[in-house]
Protein backbone atom coordinates (compact mmCIF):
# COMPACT_ATOMS: atom_id res chain seq x y z
CA UNK A 1 0.00 0.00 0.00
CA UNK A 2 1.47 3.40 -0.94
CA UNK A 3 2.73 5.35 2.06
CA UNK A 4 1.55 8.72 0.74
CA UNK A 5 -2.19 7.95 0.75
CA UNK A 6 -4.17 9.96 3.31
CA UNK A 7 -5.87 7.93 6.08
CA UNK A 8 -9.35 8.88 4.85
CA UNK A 9 -8.52 7.42 1.47
CA UNK A 10 -7.41 4.08 2.90
CA UNK A 11 -10.51 3.75 5.09
CA UNK A 12 -13.06 3.85 2.25
CA UNK A 13 -14.75 0.49 1.45
CA UNK A 14 -14.37 -0.67 -2.14
CA UNK A 15 -17.30 -0.93 -4.54
CA UNK A 16 -16.32 -4.14 -6.32
CA UNK A 17 -18.84 -3.88 -9.17
CA UNK A 18 -17.60 -0.49 -10.38
CA UNK A 19 -15.19 -0.34 -13.33
CA UNK A 20 -13.26 2.50 -14.97
CA UNK A 21 -12.72 3.25 -18.65
CA UNK A 22 -10.44 6.07 -19.82
CA UNK A 23 -10.54 7.87 -23.15
CA UNK A 24 -7.20 9.61 -23.66
CA UNK A 25 -5.80 11.67 -26.52
CA UNK A 26 -6.34 15.02 -28.19
CA UNK A 27 -9.72 13.86 -29.55
CA UNK A 28 -10.96 12.26 -26.31
CA UNK A 29 -13.58 14.91 -25.44
CA UNK A 30 -14.76 15.30 -29.04
CA UNK A 31 -15.11 11.53 -29.42
CA UNK A 32 -17.03 11.23 -26.14
CA UNK A 33 -19.24 14.16 -27.15
CA UNK A 34 -20.17 12.38 -30.39
CA UNK A 35 -20.90 9.04 -28.71
CA UNK A 36 -22.61 9.86 -25.42
CA UNK A 37 -25.83 11.64 -24.45
CA UNK A 38 -24.38 14.50 -22.37
CA UNK A 39 -22.75 17.73 -23.54
CA UNK A 40 -19.14 16.71 -22.95
CA UNK A 41 -17.39 19.64 -24.61
CA UNK A 42 -19.32 22.10 -22.41
CA UNK A 43 -18.20 20.32 -19.24
CA UNK A 44 -15.41 22.25 -17.44
CA UNK A 45 -12.17 20.49 -16.61
CA UNK A 46 -12.12 18.71 -13.24
CA UNK A 47 -15.90 18.36 -13.30
CA UNK A 48 -18.21 15.42 -13.92
CA UNK A 49 -21.71 14.78 -15.23
CA UNK A 50 -24.13 11.91 -15.70
CA UNK A 51 -24.21 10.50 -19.18
CA UNK A 52 -25.41 7.48 -21.14
CA UNK A 53 -24.53 5.49 -24.20
CA UNK A 54 -27.55 4.79 -26.38
CA UNK A 55 -28.32 2.51 -29.27
CA UNK A 56 -29.29 3.95 -32.66
CA UNK A 57 -32.91 3.37 -31.61
CA UNK A 58 -32.48 5.58 -28.54
CA UNK A 59 -32.40 2.73 -26.02
CA UNK A 60 -30.03 2.90 -23.06
CA UNK A 61 -26.97 0.64 -23.19
CA UNK A 62 -25.20 2.08 -20.14
CA UNK A 63 -25.55 4.89 -17.59
CA UNK A 64 -22.35 6.25 -16.05
CA UNK A 65 -20.46 9.16 -14.54
CA UNK A 66 -18.34 11.01 -17.08
CA UNK A 67 -15.30 12.80 -15.62
CA UNK A 68 -13.41 15.41 -17.62
CA UNK A 69 -10.05 15.19 -15.91
CA UNK A 70 -7.94 17.06 -18.50
CA UNK A 71 -8.15 18.41 -22.03
CA UNK A 72 -7.05 15.00 -23.29
CA UNK A 73 -8.55 12.72 -20.63
CA UNK A 74 -12.15 11.63 -20.10
CA UNK A 75 -12.94 8.84 -17.63
CA UNK A 76 -16.13 6.80 -17.31
CA UNK A 77 -17.19 5.34 -13.96
CA UNK A 78 -19.31 2.31 -14.84
CA UNK A 79 -21.21 1.25 -11.73
CA UNK A 80 -22.62 -1.78 -13.53
CA UNK A 81 -19.31 -2.95 -14.98
CA UNK A 82 -18.99 -4.30 -18.53
CA UNK A 83 -16.07 -1.94 -19.23
CA UNK A 84 -14.25 -4.38 -21.51
CA UNK A 85 -17.32 -4.96 -23.69
CA UNK A 86 -18.10 -1.23 -23.88
CA UNK A 87 -14.49 -0.42 -24.77
CA UNK A 88 -14.55 -3.05 -27.51
CA UNK A 89 -17.78 -1.68 -28.97
CA UNK A 90 -16.58 1.93 -28.76
CA UNK A 91 -13.35 1.02 -30.53
CA UNK A 92 -15.32 0.38 -33.72
CA UNK A 93 -16.18 4.09 -33.90
CA UNK A 94 -12.71 5.50 -33.26
CA UNK A 95 -11.65 5.45 -36.94
CA UNK A 96 -8.94 8.11 -37.31
CA UNK A 97 -9.70 9.91 -34.06
CA UNK A 98 -6.68 10.37 -31.82
CA UNK A 99 -8.09 8.63 -28.78
CA UNK A 100 -7.00 5.56 -26.82
CA UNK A 101 -9.42 3.46 -24.78
CA UNK A 102 -8.12 1.85 -21.58
CA UNK A 103 -9.88 -0.22 -18.94
CA UNK A 104 -8.21 0.45 -15.56
CA UNK A 105 -7.38 -2.68 -13.60
CA UNK A 106 -4.85 -0.58 -11.67
CA UNK A 107 -7.51 1.71 -10.20
CA UNK A 108 -10.46 1.00 -7.94
CA UNK A 109 -13.61 2.79 -6.80
CA UNK A 110 -14.65 3.16 -3.17
CA UNK A 111 -17.30 5.08 -1.29
CA UNK A 112 -18.56 6.27 2.06
CA UNK A 113 -21.82 7.60 3.43
CA UNK A 114 -20.22 10.84 4.53
CA UNK A 115 -19.96 14.28 2.97
CA UNK A 116 -16.85 14.88 0.82
CA UNK A 117 -13.82 16.56 2.33
CA UNK A 118 -13.39 18.97 -0.59
CA UNK A 119 -15.45 17.95 -3.63
CA UNK A 120 -18.81 19.65 -4.10
CA UNK A 121 -21.55 19.16 -6.64
CA UNK A 122 -19.98 18.43 -10.02
CA UNK A 123 -16.49 19.66 -9.03
CA UNK A 124 -13.80 16.96 -8.69
CA UNK A 125 -10.85 17.28 -6.33
CA UNK A 126 -7.52 15.45 -6.18
CA UNK A 127 -5.67 13.53 -8.84
CA UNK A 128 -2.67 11.31 -9.41
CA UNK A 129 -1.64 8.95 -6.59
CA UNK A 130 -3.82 10.89 -4.18
CA UNK A 131 -6.86 9.75 -6.14
CA UNK A 132 -9.99 11.70 -7.04
CA UNK A 133 -12.86 12.64 -4.76
CA UNK A 134 -16.43 13.14 -6.01
CA UNK A 135 -19.63 14.31 -4.36
CA UNK A 136 -22.22 11.61 -5.02
CA UNK A 137 -24.89 12.65 -2.57
CA UNK A 138 -27.00 15.48 -1.22
CA UNK A 139 -27.81 17.09 2.11
CA UNK A 140 -30.50 14.45 2.61
CA UNK A 141 -28.13 11.55 1.90
CA UNK A 142 -24.43 12.54 1.79
CA UNK A 143 -22.04 10.22 -0.05
CA UNK A 144 -18.46 10.42 -1.26
CA UNK A 145 -16.93 8.48 -4.12
CA UNK A 146 -13.17 8.00 -4.34
CA UNK A 147 -11.06 6.69 -7.23
CA UNK A 148 -7.45 5.68 -6.74
CA UNK A 149 -4.82 2.92 -6.83
CA UNK A 150 -6.46 -0.46 -6.24
CA UNK A 151 -4.00 -1.38 -3.49
CA UNK A 152 -4.79 1.83 -1.62
CA UNK A 153 -8.22 0.78 -0.36
CA UNK A 154 -8.84 -1.35 2.68
CA UNK A 155 -10.01 -4.86 1.83
CA UNK A 156 -12.99 -6.05 3.84
CA UNK A 157 -14.55 -9.47 4.09
CA UNK A 158 -16.66 -10.72 1.19
CA UNK A 159 -19.79 -10.37 3.33
CA UNK A 160 -18.92 -6.80 4.35
CA UNK A 161 -18.22 -5.79 0.75
CA UNK A 162 -21.51 -7.30 -0.40
CA UNK A 163 -23.47 -5.52 2.36
CA UNK A 164 -21.86 -2.18 1.57
CA UNK A 165 -22.40 -2.62 -2.18
CA UNK A 166 -26.10 -3.34 -1.55
CA UNK A 167 -26.47 -0.26 0.66
CA UNK A 168 -24.78 1.86 -2.02
CA UNK A 169 -27.00 0.44 -4.75
CA UNK A 170 -30.10 1.10 -2.66
CA UNK A 171 -28.99 4.71 -2.21
CA UNK A 172 -28.58 4.97 -5.99
CA UNK A 173 -32.14 3.81 -6.50
CA UNK A 174 -33.44 6.22 -3.85
CA UNK A 175 -31.94 9.04 -5.92
CA UNK A 176 -33.55 7.63 -9.07
CA UNK A 177 -30.24 6.49 -10.55
CA UNK A 178 -30.97 3.36 -12.62
CA UNK A 179 -28.64 0.40 -12.13
CA UNK A 180 -29.00 -1.74 -15.23
CA UNK A 181 -28.42 -5.47 -15.22
CA UNK A 182 -27.58 -7.06 -18.56
CA UNK A 183 -31.23 -8.01 -19.14
CA UNK A 184 -32.29 -4.35 -18.94
CA UNK A 185 -29.76 -2.91 -21.39
CA UNK A 186 -31.17 -1.63 -24.68
CA UNK A 187 -34.69 -1.80 -23.22
CA UNK A 188 -35.45 1.73 -21.98
CA UNK A 189 -35.23 5.26 -23.35
CA UNK A 190 -33.44 7.91 -21.24
CA UNK A 191 -36.78 9.56 -20.56
CA UNK A 192 -38.31 6.33 -19.27
CA UNK A 193 -35.34 5.91 -16.92
CA UNK A 194 -35.75 9.48 -15.66
CA UNK A 195 -32.28 10.60 -16.76
CA UNK A 196 -33.64 14.14 -17.11
CA UNK A 197 -33.64 14.28 -13.27
CA UNK A 198 -29.89 13.69 -13.40
CA UNK A 199 -29.28 16.03 -16.36
CA UNK A 200 -28.02 12.89 -18.08
CA UNK A 201 -28.79 13.80 -21.67
CA UNK A 202 -28.82 16.84 -23.92
CA UNK A 203 -31.44 17.79 -26.48
CA UNK A 204 -29.46 20.82 -27.67
CA UNK A 205 -26.09 19.44 -28.71
CA UNK A 206 -25.26 17.84 -32.05
CA UNK A 207 -25.82 14.31 -33.21
CA UNK A 208 -25.05 11.22 -31.12
CA UNK A 209 -26.47 7.69 -31.32
CA UNK A 210 -30.19 7.82 -30.55
CA UNK A 211 -30.24 11.64 -30.41
CA UNK A 212 -33.04 12.05 -32.94
CA UNK A 213 -35.38 9.81 -30.98
CA UNK A 214 -34.47 11.45 -27.67
CA UNK A 215 -35.06 14.94 -29.08
CA UNK A 216 -38.32 13.98 -30.78
CA UNK A 217 -39.67 12.45 -27.59
CA UNK A 218 -38.64 15.56 -25.64
CA UNK A 219 -39.98 18.24 -27.97
CA UNK A 220 -43.20 16.43 -28.91
CA UNK A 221 -43.93 15.55 -25.30
CA UNK A 222 -44.39 11.86 -26.06
CA UNK A 223 -42.80 10.47 -22.91
CA UNK A 224 -45.61 8.59 -21.20
CA UNK A 225 -43.62 6.54 -18.70
CA UNK A 226 -40.96 7.22 -16.07
CA UNK A 227 -39.29 5.50 -13.14
CA UNK A 228 -40.93 5.31 -9.75
CA UNK A 229 -39.35 3.96 -6.58
CA UNK A 230 -41.06 0.96 -5.00
CA UNK A 231 -40.60 -0.92 -1.75
CA UNK A 232 -41.39 -4.55 -2.47
CA UNK A 233 -42.75 -6.90 0.19
CA UNK A 234 -40.96 -9.86 -1.41
CA UNK A 235 -37.71 -10.08 -3.42
CA UNK A 236 -38.15 -8.92 -7.01
CA UNK A 237 -36.02 -9.21 -10.12
CA UNK A 238 -35.32 -6.82 -12.98
CA UNK A 239 -37.88 -7.46 -15.67
CA UNK A 240 -40.66 -8.47 -13.28
CA UNK A 241 -44.06 -7.07 -14.10
CA UNK A 242 -45.93 -4.52 -11.99
CA UNK A 243 -49.68 -4.98 -11.73
CA UNK A 244 -52.56 -2.83 -10.52
CA UNK A 245 -56.05 -4.23 -9.99
CA UNK A 246 -54.94 -7.40 -11.77
CA UNK A 247 -53.82 -5.59 -14.93
CA UNK A 248 -50.25 -5.18 -16.21
CA UNK A 249 -49.03 -1.65 -15.54
CA UNK A 250 -45.27 -1.66 -16.16
CA UNK A 251 -42.10 -3.50 -15.25
CA UNK A 252 -39.07 -3.27 -12.99
CA UNK A 253 -35.83 -1.88 -14.43
CA UNK A 254 -33.56 -2.01 -11.36
CA UNK A 255 -33.53 -3.91 -8.07
CA UNK A 256 -31.56 -3.50 -4.84
CA UNK A 257 -32.80 -5.68 -2.01
CA UNK A 258 -36.34 -4.62 -1.16
CA UNK A 259 -36.16 -1.47 -3.32
CA UNK A 260 -36.89 -1.28 -7.03
CA UNK A 261 -37.14 1.27 -9.81
CA UNK A 262 -40.15 0.50 -11.96
CA UNK A 263 -41.01 2.12 -15.28
CA UNK A 264 -44.68 3.03 -14.95
CA UNK A 265 -47.17 5.33 -16.69
CA UNK A 266 -46.88 8.97 -15.66
CA UNK A 267 -50.57 8.97 -14.78
CA UNK A 268 -51.81 6.14 -12.57
CA UNK A 269 -54.43 5.76 -9.89
CA UNK A 270 -53.53 5.51 -6.22
CA UNK A 271 -54.65 1.88 -6.07
CA UNK A 272 -52.23 -0.64 -4.59
CA UNK A 273 -49.47 -2.03 -6.80
CA UNK A 274 -48.32 -5.65 -6.83
CA UNK A 275 -45.06 -7.28 -7.91
CA UNK A 276 -45.00 -11.07 -8.03
CA UNK A 277 -48.46 -11.18 -6.50
CA UNK A 278 -47.50 -9.25 -3.34
CA UNK A 279 -47.88 -5.60 -2.43
CA UNK A 280 -45.40 -2.95 -3.56
CA UNK A 281 -45.44 0.47 -1.93
CA UNK A 282 -44.61 3.70 -3.77
CA UNK A 283 -41.83 5.79 -2.23
CA UNK A 284 -40.66 9.34 -3.03
CA UNK A 285 -37.41 9.77 -4.94
CA UNK A 286 -34.67 11.88 -3.40
CA UNK A 287 -33.54 15.00 -5.25
CA UNK A 288 -30.02 16.38 -5.34
CA UNK A 289 -28.04 13.98 -7.53
CA UNK A 290 -28.36 15.92 -10.79
CA UNK A 291 -25.05 17.29 -12.03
Amino acid sequence: MPDNLPPAFVAYPRLPGHQLLSLQGVDAAVFAHAQFSSDVTALPLQHWQWSAWLSAKGRTLAVFQLLRLAEDHVMLVLADGDADAIASQLQRFVFRRKVKLQVHADLAVAGAFTAPEAASGAAITGGGEAGWELDLGSDALPRTLRIGPAEGFAAGSEADEAAFALAWRQADLRFGLPRLDESQREVWTPQQLGLDRLNGYSVKKGCYPGQEIVARTHFLGKAKRAVQLLHTAAPAQAGDGVQQDGAALGSIASVAGDLALAVLPLETSDAELQVGGVAAQRMPLLDGLGR
